[in-house]
């Protein structure tokens, strides 16, 4: 069995050539995990398959974990945590933009970034899909990290990022706010949708992958705060503030993203120690339902801030 592999445009690449639902030997699972590795990014297309299946090729890449936000486990099976538009709960992730009201758009981010220990990677596997926007778009850090000048790279490898967690897309520092309006029952706690709180996470900007040793830009836009104290290594607050603009827009470039449009049964794979990933949500009542599966993170990357 030879597996086929197509870039992606920009970052990531789509693997076919092995059947899921048939047994996988124990090369196959070492060239999928290598080229996880490799390219951060992983498109599967076409696999109709079981939750059961989803959740036992998702292990070829590590240990599950139980994703915090309860409220969106299966309860038949609590590995899967399902991402579902067009239901009831549309209301606490729906607001405005630039008059259009959205459901369920998110900025890039890493999955639980907030915490210093971010899981290792998801498996997302579509049900139903949207048949206009509802795209997940996903970020190559360490692509990014590789474009950036040697001066910057000198200056960031001396550099720690703050991030601070919130439930108000209003009150974050570094995503775009023009147009935005938040919906009606948008979470001003985080108790309201049952998710704990978060001290402040603290990260090298730039971390080295625990697996393949890439350097990665640790920068991405949402919870995005500021740079501990940046008059230590020659910068004002001001120089810090736009150097880490300069970054975000940086991250966001086309040639390191890719805009993923879903079908039934595509699965994505990709590393969330390495890339970045955003939704942009869907209208009002459209149905979209992904299942998604949660691989450990065993390493942490950052640290929990008790003090400056």
């Amino acid at each position: 069995m030879a597996l086929t592999l197509q870039a992606l445009d920009n970052v990531g690449v789509e693997v076919s050539g092995f059947d899921i639902n048939k047994p996988l030997t124990e090369e196959i699972k070492a060239e999928l995990t290598s080229l996880w590795y490799e390219h951060a990014i992983l498109l599967f297309r076409d696999q109709d398959i079981s939750p059961e299946k989803q959740i036992e090729f998702s292990r070829i890449f590590g240990p599950l974990e139980i994703h915090p936000l309860k409220v969106n486990i299966s309860e038949q099976y609590p590995e899967l945590f399902v991402l579902e538009n067009g239901g009831e709960k549309d209301k606490f992730s729906t607001a405005y933009y630039h008059g259009e009201e959205v459901v369920g758009r998110l900025d890039w981010h890493m999955d639980l970034h907030y915490t210093a220990r971010p899981n290792h990677g998801a498996l997302l596997r579509a049900l139903v899909v949207a048949e206009e926007d509802g795209l997940t778009g996903f970020g190559d850090l360490a692509k990014a990290y590789d474009a950036l000048d040697e001066k910057t790279k000198e200056l960031l490898e001396k550099l720690e990022v703050a991030y601070s967690f919130s439930m108000q897309r209003r009150h974050m520092r570094y995503v775009d706010l023009e147009g935005y309006e938040p919906g009606p029952y948008s979470p001003k706690n985080p108790t309201d949708i049952g998710f704990p709180d978060f001290a402040d996470a603290v990260y090298p900007m730039v971390v080295t992958h625990p697996v393949s040793g890439r350097k990665v830009l640790e920068i991405v836009e949402q919870f995005l705060d500021r740079v501990i104290t940046p008059q230590q290594f020659g910068l004002s607050n001001d120089e810090s503030i736009e150097l880490l603009e300069r970054l975000v827009a940086h991250t966001k470039s086309p040639e390191f993203t890719y805009f993923h449009k879903w079908r039934e049964g595509d699965m994505v794979l990709w590393d969330n120690w390495r890339a970045m990933h955003c939704t942009t949500g869907t209208k009002p009542g459209v149905k979209r339902i992904i299942n998604r599966t949660t691989i450990e993170g065993d390493v942490t990357l950052g640290r929990v801030l008790t003090a400056e």
